[in-house]
């Protein structure tokens, strides 16, 4: 039986109207030390999107969750922050801000892959 190891993941989210605190989920990124592992799913319902806030600039929020993917996977293309280790990155991904696209408080767990949990959390979570 594979070892579990510790893992740490945050819900990604849309916030159309930050001032009214509401937001839909549309991604997760998880991080685990060992073996190193960072990685994002996003599905962003455009419609759902629309209907939960028509003046959301739906192509801006798509940038920025495209960046987060980048930044993630690191290497050639992304950035100087996506040339950090991989914790590191999701401390930077997980920071708080005050803008459309926000993650919430970082939550743990234990996983024996990494990857499926990542895909599990996403079908929860957000799907």
């Amino acid at each position: 039986m594979p070892e579990k190891r510790s893992y740490e993941y945050a819900v990604i989210r849309v916030v159309p109207r930050v001032e009214r605190e509401e937001f839909l989920n549309v991604g997760v990124i998880l991080y685990c030390k060992r073996p190193e592992f960072i990685g994002t799913l996003i599905s962003m319902d455009e419609e759902r999107l629309r209907a939960f806030c028509g003046k959301t600039d739906i192509p801006q929020v798509r940038e920025y969750l495209e960046a987060i993917d980048r930044i993630s996977a690191g290497g050639p293309g992304s950035g100087p922050i996506g040339q950090l280790d991989a914790g590191s990155r999701f401390r930077w991904l997980t920071a708080t801000r005050s803008t459309v696209v926000q993650t919430s408080k970082v939550h743990g767990g234990l996983t024996a892959d990494p990857a499926a949990t990542l895909a599990a959390l996403h079908a929860k979570l957000v799907l």
